[in-house]
Parts: structure tokens; sequence; C-alpha cells
């Protein structure tokens, strides 16, 4: 049960078994400086096992086995030449035997001419460390003091100058100090500073503290630089000299692979989007350069198939996101052949909704996504700030893709566009038209989905070594032997499940969404609309919205349903009729502003009102006569027939035709106001109405 060279422990010690007896084992303890072979009986060995004092343990020079020293290396001349000394006394079978160990050391010493301490040293050598030629080898590793700080008291560390004039300079604590200060200041905090410019900013410290100090005698850079390199590891160099964004996103090891976590087809999808290097022209008239398109993809991760696209306009958002996952979740068969291309279900079987979809932050993340969460159950999974790495296989493929029409087609993006040497803007070399672009694109991922070999795919144990990596061909074979197929759900309730939702509000008037109002025969039968206290209405309801057209809206009752009620356009908001929600929201920020800016212009004409009524009540105070002499009742008395003169006398000056010897006279121009007055009551209409304002 015992083996040679095994190391076992016996209570606090550790022992090496040499050599075994039909009796016992010859032994010799690790830990003793002047410790010989033993010779233990195994009757005392099975009771120490018994009693749980001994056990096995690891061997401390099991390291010392696989080194192998170079050939005409000190370290190789060294152990060769020991165990050749020592090779009589280590080839005796009875070397534990004090007696017949004795006479060879003797013979050696005499043969040899060494002595009996180096003899005895070299041989307890190889029996305590394993018994292998190895355990000759000098312990070089503990010279030199490699890694370990050293002091200097009256002259500097390290060899003497012997071009550069001076002496050098001893680094102290202080002097350690400073160099650590100026390291993480400028070397870590700033990206471009070099090596070489930390150390000149490091003098400029150094001669504020020293100033007498001569410019020769100064810490040099290899000083500060075995400083820097002692006291900040490999690792802590690169992390504080990378960016935390640039390091997390491409410098940090790779602890896995995406395989690693999907289970199978439709586990996971990624989904992005870009801009392409390309400039278009208009569908409707090549002439016009229309700019760069945005491209949506979504990928399957597992099989690397692409499930669905968007090339249009659009701001990357969730609205122009949801477009390339609704394609992604339903056939594709008739949006190929708005294209062109003739293929059928098993061309391209990507149909369904997945377990999960890993997005980046500004699109699948807030409320409008959580309807898809809760009704569907499809799992909304957000990348960190910065880190494209998070999405690796969509991001690569972009790359992928754009390189397959870079290298023809015309209008892509180079890196400059200035005119140089006769050269030409690449903007006006646009030929390709939205839908051409759709056509490569397309054609690109069918292509990439039917036909091409991905080397580089990391397979799992249990694919079969004859299965083609090419994406359709790992779908199919993850659809019978993984997950199986994707969850399958109708396109009106996906598309429903998929559009933005806001909260509208409901009055008299209807369903309110960005200002426009609906109303559907469920609305008007439950009475919602009645202008009465009576009705009982919700305050706001969850509303889905198509931004592609304003004349419907899908309003939803109940909150976490699928039932919804399809509300129409009311005649109120018709002049949004047949417009998309784009229009809308440009329509009404320019009815915003112009409104904003009459009630600016509106105020101040209130204001002048204002001032208008104001005089006119203080000119009719000013000059309303004495009436202490006319009692109360006289004066109520007299109120119908002084309406019937004032009706008499506007009867006068309306009248159209009037005697010839009235228009021959000069009608006498009553004043408003006394003589004296700078401010009159034509004044202030004059000032009211003016167009200046």
């Amino acid at each position: 049960m015992f083996r040679i060279n095994e190391v076992l422990r016996l209570e606090d010690n550790l022992y090496r078994i040499l050599s075994l007896l039909p009796a016992g084992v010859v032994w010799i303890s690790l830990e003793d400086e002047s410790a010989f072979p033993e010779l233990v009986h195994k009757n005392e060995l099975l009771a120490a096992i018994d009693d749980e004092v001994l056990r096995r343990v690891k061997d401390p020079y099991e390291e010392l086995t696989f080194m192998v020293p170079g050939e005409g290396t000190i370290a190789r001349i060294k152990r060769d030449k020991n165990y050749d000394l020592i090779g009589p006394l280590i080839g005796e079978s009875l070397f534990y035997v004090p007696k017949i160990r004795s006479k060879l050391i003797a013979k050696i010493i005499e043969e040899k001419k060494t002595t009996k301490q180096n003899i005895y040293k070299l041989v307890r050598r190889y029996w305590q460390r394993g018994q292998t030629p190895n355990a000759l080898i000098p312990d070089y590793v503990n010279s030199g003091g490699r890694g370990k700080k050293r002091y200097a008291k009256d002259k500097k560390l390290g060899r003497p100058r012997k071009f550069t004039p001076g002496v050098g300079a001893i680094i102290d604590e202080y002097v350690e100090k400073l160099f650590r200060r100026m390291i993480e200041r400028h070397l870590f905090k700033k990206e471009k500073c070099s090596f070489p410019a930390a150390h000149r900013k490091f003098k400029d410290l150094y001669k504020v503290y020293f100033p007498d100090i001569p410019e020769e005698e100064l810490p040099s850079r290899a000083q500060m630089l075995h400083f820097y390199k002692r006291e900040y590891g490999v690792v802590d160099r690169i992390k504080n000299r990378t960016p935390r964004i640039e390091y997390n996103k491409d410098v940090r090891p790779l602890s896995s692979t995406v395989n690693a976590n999907v289970l199978g087809p439709g586990s996971r999808y990624e989904i992005d989007a870009t801009i392409a290097d390309i400039y278009l022209v208009s569908n409707s008239d090549r002439r016009n350069i229309v700019g760069r398109p945005v491209v949506y993809l979504v990928i399957d991760v597992f099989s690397r198939m692409v499930a669905g696209l968007y090339i249009g306009f659009e701001n990357p958002s969730y609205v122009t996101a949801l477009q390339a996952l609704s394609m992604a979740m339903t056939s594709k068969v008739e949006y190929c052949k708005k294209f062109n291309f003739d293929i059928s279900e098993e061309d391209w079987p990507v149909i369904g909704l997945p377990d999960a979809i890993l997005a980046d932050r500004g699109e699948l993340l807030g409320h409008q996504i959580e309807s898809l969460e809760s009704i569907f159950h499809v799992r909304i999974e957000n990348t960190p700030p910065y880190r494209g790495d998070a999405k690796g296989i969509v991001e690569r493929y972009f790359k992928t893709i754009q390189a397959d029409f870079k290298i023809f087609a015309p209008g892509v993006v180079t890196e400059t566009k200035i005119k140089k040497r006769g050269g030409k803007d690449y903007r006006l070399d646009a030929k390709l038209t939205v839908t051409d672009f759709t056509e490569i694109i397309l054609g690109s991922i069918l292509y990439h989905n039917r036909f091409h070999t991905m080397k580089k795919y990391d397979r799992d144990i249990d694919m079969p070594a004859d299965l083609p990596m090419i994406p359709l061909a790992i779908w199919n074979w993850g659809v019978q032997h993984r997950t199986g197929r994707l969850r399958v759900v109708s396109e009106d309730a996906l598309k429903i499940g998929l559009l933005p939702r806001i909260k509208g509000t409901i009055s008299s008037l209807g369903v309110c969404v960005f200002g426009l109002y609906f109303t559907s025969q469920e609305i008007i039968q439950l009475g919602w609309l009645h202008r009465t206290k009576d009705v009982s209405r919700p305050g706001s309801l969850e509303i889905a919205y198509d931004p592609r057209t304003a004349d419907y809206v899908y309003l939803f009752p109940k909150k976490n349903s699928m039932k919804y009620w399809v509300c129409n356009l009311t005649p109120r908001s018709r002049q949004f009729s047949g417009c998309s929600f784009w229009d809308v929201w440009q329509v009404s920020s320019m009815q915003k502003k112009k409104m904003a800016e009459s009630t600016v212009a509106s105020e101040l004409h209130r204001r002048k009102l204002d001032s208008l009524i104001e005089e006119k009540i203080k000119f009719a105070e000013k000059n309303q006569p004495r009436i202490e002499d006319v009692s109360n009742v006289k004066r109520i008395e007299k109120i119908r027939p002084n309406r019937k003169q004032a009706l008499d006398e506007e009867r006068q000056q309306t009248t159209p035709f009037r005697s010839k010897q009235n228009n021959n006279k000069a009608a006498e121009v009553i004043p408003l106001v006394e003589q004296d007055s700078d401010y009159s009551y034509p004044d202030l209409i004059d000032e009211l109405f003016s167009e200046d304002d």
C-alpha cells in the first residue's frame, strides 16, 4: 500500500519513502537539515494510519520533475556533476545502513577529492527532493532577490555610470513617493501621456523641492521605470493605462463564449443598428441624393441565422426596431417576393417568438417593451453602456455584410471627402437607390443563411462531426435535437403587441393621443362621450399606435390584456387624416411654435387694451359733472326719457340722407377732452390697433 517517493505526514512532520522492504520502509525527514534514512516497521505505519495520525500529502518538490535545463547551462552542468559525485552512494541498495554508507562516502572522498560535508549535503538534497537528478539543481530561483525591495544607504543601487556625467541619485522613500504621485497623476490619468513625459513632469516637481540639485544628479528615467515595473504588475499597468470603456470592450480577457449561454435556436436574438457606409439616391428621382440608410439586423446567436432586418432612413429607436423584430418573428416569403427573391419557408424557417432579445439600452429599455415581456413572455436583456462586444455576433456581421458591397458599389464612404490631388467627393458618386441597396443586402443575407461556412464556430460536445457549419444546417439540427421550434403566435397579435404604447386620456371629445381625438363603437355604447356629470369614464387608458398611420389606434380597456378596440380618427382631427404620426409630431411642433409666437404678441396688445380701458375710466370719472343738486329718484325717473333722446341723436347721426341745408353747413367738432389734456381717447385707439407692433 506504500509507494517509493510518496510523501507522508506523521503528526506535524513530513517524510519521504526512499525504499520498500519486506518488513518495512526506509524514509527520511524532509524538514530536518541533518536527517538520515531511517528504517520503519510496517506495523508501526499501519497503527499510525488507524490512529489517524499518518496520511498522504502532496509532494512539495513536485515542480522539480518538470524542469528541463538547457544544453550547456550552468544548472545542467552542476546537476550532472553533482549526480556523478554521489552516484556510487545512491546506487547502493543498502544505503540506509550506516556502516555501508560511511565506507562508500570515504571512498568517494578519496577518489573525487571532495569533503564529507559536501557529499552529505548533496545526498540529503537528492533523497529529500524526490530522488531525481533535478533534485541536485541549485536553487537559482532564490538568487538575486527578484522582486524584493532594496534600500540604498550611502550610494545609489545598480551599476555605476559609464558615459553619463555625475554619480546618480539615491532613491529613498520620499523620492518613491514623488514617483508614485507622478505615475498615478499623469501616466494613469492622462491617456496620451507617455512614460518619458511623465518622467519630465517628475523632474519639474523634483526641482521645486530641491532647486540646488544639478540636472545630472536627478533621478533618471531608468530608476523611475524600475520603480514602476516593481510596484505595478502587468495587469495593473494595462488596466490603469487603458481607458475603462476600451479595456472592458477590447482588452479584458474573455472568460467564455456566446454559444455557452444558449441552448438552441431561438434561445437569444441579438438586435442592433448601424448607418451603412454608402450614399443612396431616391427611388423616384435618381438625381436626388438621399443620404446613408439605417440598417437594423436581428440575428439568432446559436445558429447565426439572420432572423429579420430593416433598411430605411428612420433614426435608430424602438419604433424602428419593432419593424425588424416584427419581420424576425413572422414569415419572410412575401417580403422577399417584393424584391424578386423566390424562396420557400424551408429556406428561411425563422418564425416565432424567441426566449430572449438582447439589445442596447436605448432601444428596448422602458415601458414600451413591457407588453412583449408580460404578454408573450419574451425576456428583454440590455447591454451595459459602451459595450458593443456584448453583442459580438450582430456587431461582427455588420462588418461582414458591408464588405460584400464596398468593393463594388459607387458612393461608398471613404476616409475623407476633401478634394485632393484630383479627388472627388464620394457622395457625388451615389448611384444605388434604396430598393437596389435593399436587394443587395437581402441577397447577402440569403447567401449567409443558406451557404456561408463558419470556420470559427465553436461546436458543442453533442454536435455530430459531419454537421455542416452553415447557419441553416445548424438551425435545423438545433430544432430537432435542442430546444425545438420557436413559439408561434398570430401575426396580428404580434404586430399589435410590438407597437409602441402611450397613456391616452378620455373626455367627451374622445380618446386623446398626441393631441388627436379617436373614438369607436365600444366607447359610444359605454356612454363615455356623453356630456354630463353622471358619466363615469376612466382617466386614462393604454393606447398602442402605429407610427406609420394616424388614422387609427388600438385601445386596451384592461391592463396586461390582448383585448383591444380599434379607434378611428374623429372629424375634430380630420386635419391629419391619411398622415403618419411623424407628420403629426412635425405639424404639431410647428403649430405650437406659432401659437407661442402669437401668444407673445397677444399679451403685448392685451396690456395696451388694459391701458385704454383704464384711461377711459379715468377720463369718465374726471369729466363727471356735479350731481348733488339732483336726487337719486329723479335721476332714475329720467332714464327712459334720456334713452329716447340718445336714440334720436343716434338716428340723426346714422341717417344716410340729409337735408341740403345740413349738408352745406360745416359740422361742429366737439372735443372729447379738454384742451389742456395731453392724452386723448383717439390717441389710445390709434396706438392699440397700430401695425407697428
